[in-house]
């Protein structure tokens, strides 16, 4: 039998109207009584009816998140933080996974107070229906969006790496990374680097940049052993992501080169798991509690203040973490 209000009002001997203020943490409750209240409906197993409640509101209390992947560790950091960071603002979050019309799509229809997209490839145009009655915020790079994009400075960042590395008096430079035409994130750290290298008065040595085919450890670990085998080697390799850097550092261990003695390595995605990995990697991004906490309040503020102005990109500014991987010459 479903417990209704009316029963947990019977049990704490109160009104209804006092149970349901209770339950809405209305500040016309006296703590105490609130708290027996909550007590009692927790005791009964009380279930509020989420779909009456929306119904009074105008508001689901959820947000929708638009997913590639959670299997690069990268990505799936991010998402945990902004599903925490979600719940410690009172709503939920639905992760989809599913192709992106399809998410989005389904998304509407469970009534999404907003929706976050993660781009990852270049996507057809949403529904303008659909644009005009839920705030969409995207994890992108600006691309003539119609809707506001937090985006990272993926160029930036592997420019600053470049110009790091020549700090330190590296100028036999590769890069490692996915060359992906149709992946905007991945042209952005290339072209970051051909800049970074151009900026540096660095000439690019062609066998130095090497394609992994993918986003993934073994795309990784495969390119830097194409790269290893070349009778002359750079002193600095730049990877494009925490998971082709840990393929990387297998392959650099597989040839008995020491980090950074030998060879120094410096890896995009600020996120605290470089630490762990077997060497510690210097890595360089937008730390991923800020990015999260902008991704999350920028959407809630275009939920909860729709007449606010937003500016349509947000850009955020790298960091450069010193793990030690990174030896001057």
């Amino acid at each position: 039998m479903r417990i209704t209000i009316k029963d947990i009002a019977k049990v704490s001997g109160v009104s209804y109207s006092t149970v349901s203020k209770a339950l809405n943490n209305s500040p016309l409750v006296k703590e105490d009584t609130k708290r027996k209240i909550l007590e009692v409906a927790k005791k009964l197993g009380y279930q509020p009816n989420i779909s009456a409640r929306n119904l009074v509101s105008k508001k689901s209390r959820i947000i929708g998140v638009v997913w590639p992947t959670i299997e690069r560790i990268a990505l799936s950091s991010l998402v945990t933080r902004i599903n925490q960071i979600i719940e410690e603002n009172s709503y939920s979050m639905i992760l989809s996974i599913s192709d992106f019309h399809t998410s989005v799509e389904m998304l509407a229809r469970f009534q999404v107070d907003g929706i976050i997209l993660f781009e990852e490839e270049e996507k057809s145009n949403i529904d303008p229906m659909l644009l005009s009655s839920v705030p969409i915020l995207s994890y992108s790079v600006p691309n003539n969006n119609p809707y506001p994009v937090v985006d990272v400075n993926h160029k930036k960042a592997i420019s600053m790496s470049v110009n790091y590395l020549k700090s330190l008096g590296h100028e036999d430079i590769s890069f490692i990374g996915h060359l992906s035409i149709n992946d905007p994130r991945q042209k952005e750290k290339y072209l970051g680097f051909l800049e970074g290298m151009k900026n540096a008065h660095i000439r690019v040595n062609k066998n130095f940049i090497i394609d992994t085919n993918g986003l993934n450890l073994y795309n990784g670990y495969l390119a830097a052993k194409t790269l290893l085998k070349k009778s002359i080697l750079p002193t600095a390799i730049i990877a494009s992501s925490y998971d082709i850097s840990a393929g990387v550092l297998r392959a650099v261990k597989e040839a008995n080169l020491e980090i950074p003695n030998d060879i120094s390595i410096i890896a995009y995605d600020n996120i605290p798991q470089m630490a762990n990995l077997e060497t510690p990697l210097n890595s360089i991004g937008v730390p991923i509690d800020k990015l999260a906490s902008k991704i999350v309040y920028s959407l809630l503020q275009l939920i909860e203040e729709p007449n606010a102005p937003v500016p349509l990109i947000q850009s955020m500014t790298p960091e450069l973490v010193d793990r030690g991987s990174c030896k001057r010459l």
